[in-house]
C-alpha cells in the first residue's frame, strides 16, 4: 500500500475528543493490550497528529503520528499498527517468519507466499482468514511486515504451505516508515516456545508427501503494475533451520550455582547496562520507560536467553527503574500521568567491566561463533551473523544486507568497537587505568626573545610524573632556570619549559632514571649533536 509515495491532503492536531475514541478504537481492536499500554500508545498529552492521505492507487489512509513516528493507520474504519508500533510491542500480533531476502521484494510490494515461511519447531501461529498478522525475518523477533492472512493456518497446512499467505499493508523502509524517524528495527531474540499437539496438522502433513521433504523452496510473488510477476528462490533444510541459534530453547547454564531470580536480576541489569551503553543517546531522551524496555532492553539480551523481569526479584520494570535511580544512574519522572519516563543519564557512572587484551578479545569471539554453531558450513573462512553479533558491529544500514563477515573483518569489527584504555605502573604503587590512548610524552625546542632557545615538555602527568618535582631536578642539573606553566590546548595540563637544547639531560632522567618506554617519548632526537654548542 505504500510501496510508492503518497498524497498527503491534510495534516492536523488531534483534538481531545477524538484522542478518547482513539484510544477506545485501540483498546477494541487490540484487546491483549492493556490500559497502561494503550495510553502509553496514544498519550494523554504528548503532541498527536491525523494526517489523511491518499495511497498511490487511490486508498483513502487515515494515520496517527506521535512522537514524530506513524504508530496507526487506518483504512475502511479498519485499525493497523505501523512497525514503529509493533516494534514497541513486538507481540501485538500473531507474528510469521521469512528469509532476511524476502524484505526487498515485500518492500517493493510484493505478497508474501507461503513457500517463503520458515516453519519453527513449535509450529505456525493459528490464525483464521482476514487475521491481522505480523512477519518478521529469521533470528529477529521485531516485526518489518505488516499483513492480512490469506487463509487459516489449517488451510495453509493442507495447501502443503503453497499459494498467497499474506496480503502484505505496509513494510519496513516504505514510505510510511520514511514519513517518520526512518530507525531500524530493534534486535529482539526469538521466543522460545514448547510445541504444540499438532496431531490433526499432522495427518494434513502425512496427506500431502510435498511436505515430507527436507528442503522447501523459497518462493515470493508479487505483482508490479506492469503486470509481471516477481520470483525469488533457495533452498534451506528444516532440520539446518530447527538447529539454527534463533529456534533454540532460553535456558539457563545448568552448571550455574546462582538460583534463576538472581541470574535474571544479573540479566536484566546487564541488559539494562548495555542499552544505556549501546543504544541510547541524549537525544533520544526524555524517553519512555516501556519504550526503553520494548525497544532497547529486549534487544540487548543475549541469545539463549530470555530477558524476563517478572522471574527477577523486582518483578516489575518500574522497581527496578527505580533502584536504578537510587544508584544515581538515571533519573524517572512522571511526565504524564501515569505514563513514566527516563529524563536524566548519568553517562559517567561507573559501569562494570574488565579491561581486556586483543588476544582475550579474540578468544572470546572464537569462543561464542563456535558455541553458537555460526561458522558457516560451506566456507569455513565465514562467520553467519546472529542477531547479538549484528547489533554489536553492524552499522543500521548494514543490518540487513550483511548476513556473513570473513574471520578477520569480524575480530577487526569488533576490536574497533572497544572503548581504548591505557594503563601506567609505577614499582610500589597502583596502577593508573584511564580511558582513551595514552599520549607520548612531547619534548620540541621553541625559539624565545632575543632568539634563545627553550627546551619544552608535555604530557609528563599522564606517565605519573610531577612536572613540578621534574622542572626542580633539570634546574640543579642543566643549571638553568625552568618554570611550569599551563599547557596550551590542553584542559589540566602543565608544561615544563628550561632554557636551552635540554634535551640530553631530559633523555638521561627520563629513559635511565623514569625507565620510560622510548617508544613514548617523542622529540629526543632533537638533542644537541656531539662538539656543538647548545
Amino acid at each position: 500500500m505504500f510501496a510508492k509515495a503518497f498524497r498527503v491532503k491534510s495534516n492536523t492536531a488531534i483534538k481531545g475528543s477524538d484522542r478518547r475514541k482513539l484510544r477506545a478504537h485501540v483498546m477494541a481492536a487490540f484487546p491483549t493490550l492493556g490500559t497502561d499500554q494503550v495510553s502509553v500508545l496514544v498519550p494523554g498529552k504528548e503532541e498527536l497528529t491525523i494526517v489523511k492521505l491518499y495511497a498511490h492507487r487511490g486508498d483513502a489512509v487515515t494515520v496517527y503520528v506521535s512522537g514524530g513516528n506513524p504508530i496507526l493507520f487506518e483504512v475502511e474504519k479498519n485499525l493497523y499498527p505501523t512497525v514503529y508500533a509493533l516494534w514497541s510491542y513486538p507481540d501485538l500480533l500473531p507474528a510469521f517468519t521469512t528469509w532476511p531476502p524476502v524484505l526487498e521484494k515485500l518492500v517493493g510490494g510484493a505478497d508474501l507466499m507461503l513457500p517463503g515461511l520458515v516453519v519453527p519447531p513449535a509450529g505456525l501461529p493459528q490464525v483464521q482468514k482476514g487475521d491481522l498478522c505480523a512477519i518478521a525475518l529469521l533470528g529477529n523477533r521485531a516485526p518489518v511486515a505488516v499483513g492480512v492472512a490469506a487463509m487459516s493456518t489449517a488451510e495453509m497446512l493442507t495447501s502443503g504451505l503453497k499459494g498467497r499467505g499474506f496480503s502484505v499493508l505496509h513494510t519496513y523502509q516504505d514510505h510510511l516508515w520514511r514519513s517518520g524517524d526512518k530507525s531500524s528495527p530493534p534486535s529482539l531474540a526469538p521466543l522460545a516456545l514448547d510445541p504444540p499437539d499438532l496431531s490433526e496438522e499432522k495427518e494434513s502433513v502425512q496427506a500431502d508427501p510435498a511436505l515430507q521433504g527436507d528442503l522447501r523452496r523459497l518462493t515470493l510473488e508479487g505483482e508490479e503494475e506492469n503486470g509481471e510477476v516477481q520470483r525469488i528462490c533457495g533452498e534451506k533444510s528444516l532440520s539446518e533451520a530447527s538447529e539454527d541459534p534463533s529456534f533454540r530453547g532460553l535456558n539457563p547454564d545448568p552448571t550455574d550455582s546462582k538460583t534463576l531470580q538472581e541470574q535474571m536480576d544479573e540479566l536484566v541489569q546487564r541488559c539494562f547496562l548495555h542499552a544505556l551503553k549501546c543504544q541510547v543517546r541524549k537525544a533520544d531522551l526524555p524517553l519512555l520507560t516501556s519504550t526503553f524496555l520494548g525497544s532497547h532492553m529486549l534487544s540487548c539480551c543475549p541469545e539463549g536467553r530470555q530477558l524476563d523481569i517478572k522471574k527477577s526479584s523486582y518483578k516489575k520494570l518500574s522497581k527496578f527503574l527505580q533502584h536504578m535511580q537510587q544508584e544515581q544512574i538515571i533519573q524517572v519522572k512522571e511526565l504524564s500521568k501515569g505514563v513514566e519516563s527516563i529524563v536524566a543519564v548519568d553517562w559517567k557512572h561507573p559501569r562494570k567491566g574488565s579491561i581486556l587484551e586483543g588476544g582475550e578479545v579474540r578468544t572470546i569471539i572464537i569462543n561464542y561463533v563456535k558455541r553458537n554453531d555460526l561458522v558457516d558450513a560451506d566456507n569455513k573462512n565465514l562467520v553467519k551473523l546472529d542477531p547479538i553479533l549484528c547489533d554489536c558491529i553492524l552499522e543500521k544500514n548494514e543490518q540487513h544486507t550483511i548476513m556473513k563477515l570473513p574471520w578477520d573483518s569480524l575480530l577487526t569489527r569488533c576490536l574497533e568497537k572497544l572503548q581504548p584504555v591505557y594503563q601506567v605502573t609505577f614499582p610500589g604503587q597502583e596502577p593508573i587505568v584511564k580511558k582513551g590512548r595514552i599520549c607520548p610524552i612531547d619534548i620540541t625546542l621553541a625559539q624565545r626573545a632575543s632568539n634563545k632557545k627553550v627546551t619544552v615538555v608535555r604530557n609528563l602527568e599522564a606517565y605519573g610524573l610531577d612536572p613540578c618535582s621534574v622542572a626542580a631536578i633539570l634546574q640543579q642539573r642543566c643549571q638553568a632556570s625552568a618554570t611550569v606553566t599551563p599547557a596550551s590546548g590542553a584542559k589540566d595540563s602543565l608544561q615544563v619549559q628550561i632554557q636551552g637544547n635540554q634535551v640530553h639531560h631530559l633523555s638521561r632522567l627520563l629513559l635511565e632514571e623514569y625507565q620510560l618506554p622510548r617508544k613514548h617519548i617523542q622529540g629526543l632526537e632533537k638533542a644537541p649533536k656531539p662538539g656543538k654548542k647548545k
